[in-house]
């Protein structure tokens, strides 16, 4: 008799498979089958499997539109759950219909699969019970990824108390728990054996430091604890440091920096002047306003101190980026002298360790936690709140919300909250560090997270010897082909775009949840062309790949040597110029548990934990099709080209630039 052919995959990861009853009923667009057992002799559904059933033909049921999968328990066993990866069915006619799932079946359930062709809303006109199921799967969706507000002023989050909460689609694997907890115990209990943890004194010496972490030891930390003095290296950490994304060209001196072209000359050199080089667009500026007024807190007891300076900086014609000037607050005054380069090496090296420290608090806490991980959190939640399974958008970025919910459930329950990192290794302390994310939030703007439009406004679109530049450009533009690509597939016109009303509820809730509905962001709220589409995508996935990596897995490598990244200062801002020396360093750097608590937490971050997905690896094959197929291989194959390149120049250099090498960087948030 002429039967279904029924064939089902489970996911070859630890703990995927089930002893339960598997079950499954067919729904095509003449009917729907009886439901049917999917039994063998022995035992089915084992880790990796992918097993042939049939299913008796009662009745020809037109094309496959959905599937249900019933899991239920079987006999004695106990309940568990099972991870299915796909599901294809082969009609007598011998027509293939696949139905994409990886996901998890938790104890007894019923799910709903419908066929893996991505549609938009529009495709399903006509066919009301596709239609329903787009509201059904949303309505369920919404009810298990519920918001919820952390601070004010925040973006919004997922409402967990922790990981546990979390659906288990978006909770870490067993293995990649495991072994970020392993992880977190051997850098603890190395703190401990060497006695660190507890010890609320100052540091020695400086070789006390650099003995601290000698089992992680990299080429880059290396070169960070010998040259960390160096002007050269300093500058250089605009460009292809953590903090990328800071350093702008400065067409004018603002008038609360008062710096003239006599205090600079010695630097500059005879043959320009300060007034040539501003022409030249030569001269550029940190400026750290935002962290004024941000309240600090105390450690071991003691009153911690913070700093909003401006840091002005030349581009040479030997291609470095040299400080000219810096001046620690924001207010000119007689007792906010201006630091220079000709100044004694131990008061012009303080005053690089107050911006150094300034770049951490701004660093790690808008650049990394707000613009990385708590955007891109907003991404992932609109997608899984709004998007359907079956569109084409979903399929396009489900691989980059990978784990982001858990890790930043993980962050909210550990790393920010009262008694953690930020309470026992930073100035501004839980408190202050809520207010600035606030800050940072509330200035948060579109064109910065657009790299394009980011180097354009910060003025360094041409600036030789950014790293960060060339490889995030080359990566930016790799995407934006890719997305075009699709976006082509499944979007004929702008009409199309501005009629689909699950897109436009997608990037309106980013808009109103990530960007608290700030139209002064430039964020969209909605979506009227193809091209502000293509736009929108690249800069989600952008972020979530490539801009995370590029903020993230150099954390350890820069921070590892402290004094080039204080998280803290014991010591007010120097009010006169001839006071510092080695020993009033010492005695302004972070105490010994103070360093160790950060570093500790940095070594672990930096790193993922195993189970890593590269940007443009997708083994989950969302997409059925084959046009889009060819276009992800297309994407691949540019990824690998641009890996080669980077690796090709980083052996020209004497450190190399790695943060954002495809192969390396991940394709979501994750860690």
């Amino acid at each position: 008799m002429a039967a279904y052919k029924v064939q089902v995959a489970t996911g070859d990861i630890l703990l995927a498979g089930t002893y339960s009853s598997v079950s499954i009923t067919l729904v095509g667009a003449r009917g729907e089958s009886s439901k049917h057992r999917l039994d063998h002799q022995g035992r089915d559904f084992v880790r990796g499997a992918v097993d042939d059933y049939e299913v008796p033909f009662e009745q020809d049921l037109g094309p496959i539109h959905l599937i249900r999968l019933h899991k239920e328990p079987y006999l004695f066993f106990p309940t568990d759950n099972w991870f299915c990866n796909f599901v294809r069915v082969t009609t007598p006619k011998g027509e293939t219909y696949n139905f994409p799932s990886y996901q998890w079946l938790e104890g007894s359930c019923t799910l709903t699969l419908r066929e893996g062709a991505a549609k938009t809303v529009s495709d399903d006109k006509g066919n009301p019970q596709l239609v329903e199921h787009r509201k059904e799967e949303l309505k369920k969706r919404q009810e298990s990824y519920g918001w919820k507000e952390y601070a004010p002023g925040w973006p919004r989050c997922v409402d967990a108390k922790s990981t546990d909460d979390l659906d288990s689609n978006s909770k870490y694997l067993f293995t990649k728990s495991s072994v970020f907890a392993m992880r977190t115990v051997k850098s603890e209990l190395e703190m401990r054996l060497k006695g660190f943890n507890n010890l609320s004194e100052s540091w020695k010496n400086l070789d006390d430091i650099r003995r601290v972490f000698w089992f992680m030891r990299t080429p880059v930390t290396e070169y960070v604890t010998e040259h960390w003095m160096d002007d050269d290296f300093f500058g250089y950490q605009y460009l292809n440091g953590v903090n990328p994304v800071v350093i702008k060209k400065c067409p004018a001196i603002p008038d609360n920096f008062p710096v003239t072209p006599e205090m600079v000359a010695g630097s500059l050199g005879k043959s320009t002047s300060l007034q040539e080089e501003l022409k030249k667009g030569n001269i550029f500026i940190t400026d750290y306003k935002i962290l004024e007024g941000i309240p600090t807190c105390k450690l071991n007891g003691k009153q911690q101190y913070l700093a909003a300076p401006l840091c002005l900086l030349h581009f040479n014609p030997k291609g470095q980026m040299m400080p000219l000037a810096i001046q620690l607050k924001q207010t000119p005054g007689p007792e906010n002298p201006i630091f220079l380069p000709t100044d004694s090496k131990w008061d012009w090296t303080l005053a690089k360790i107050w911006v150094r420290m300034s770049n951490f608090h701004v660093h790690e806490v808008n650049t990394h936690l707000l613009e990385a991980h708590f955007h891109c959190e907003v991404y992932s939640m609109a997608t899984l709140r709004q998007l359907p399974m079956c569109h084409p958008l979903y399929k396009l970025l489900i691989p980059h919300t990978r784990y982001t919910l858990h890790i930043n459930t993980l962050a909210r329950t550990s790393l920010i909250q009262p008694g953690g990192v930020f309470d026992q290794a930073t100035a501004t302390g839980r408190d202050g560090m809520i207010k600035l994310l606030a800050k940072g939030a509330e200035a948060s703007t579109y064109s910065s997270l657009c790299l394009p439009d980011d180097l354009q406004e910060r003025g360094v679109a041409s600036l030789p010897n950014y790293y960060y530049r060339d490889d995030g450009m080359k990566i930016w533009k790799a995407i934006e082909t890719f997305v075009s690509g699709i976006v082509g597939l499944y979007y004929r016109c702008n009409s199309s775009v501005k009629g689909d009303p699950e897109l436009q509820a997608w990037v309106h809730e980013i808009f109103t949840e990530a960007f608290l509905g700030r139209k002064e962001s430039g964020v969209p709220s909605t979506l009227e062309s193809k091209a502000e589409l293509i736009k929108f995508l690249t800069m989600i996935i952008f972020c979530s790949s490539a801009r995370h990596a590029a903020v993230n897995s150099g954390q350890f490598d820069f921070a590892a040597w402290m004094p080039n990244t204080p998280a803290t200062l014991r010591q007010p801002p120097p009010k006169v110029k001839g006071s510092a020396s080695l020993e009033s360093i010492l005695a302004t750097l972070p105490e010994v548990n103070s360093s160790c608590a950060l570093l500790t937490l940095l070594s672990i971050v930096s790193y993922e934990p195993g189970d890593l997905r590269p940007l443009g690896y997708y083994p989950e094959e969302h997409f059925t099709e084959e046009a889009p197929r060819k276009l992800i291989a297309a994407f691949q194959e540019r990824l690998a080209e641009i890996s080669k390149e980077i690796e090709a120049r980083n052996k020209t250099l004497p450190i190399g630039y790695l943060y954002m090498n495809p192969a390396e960087a991940q394709n979501s948030v994750s860690i």
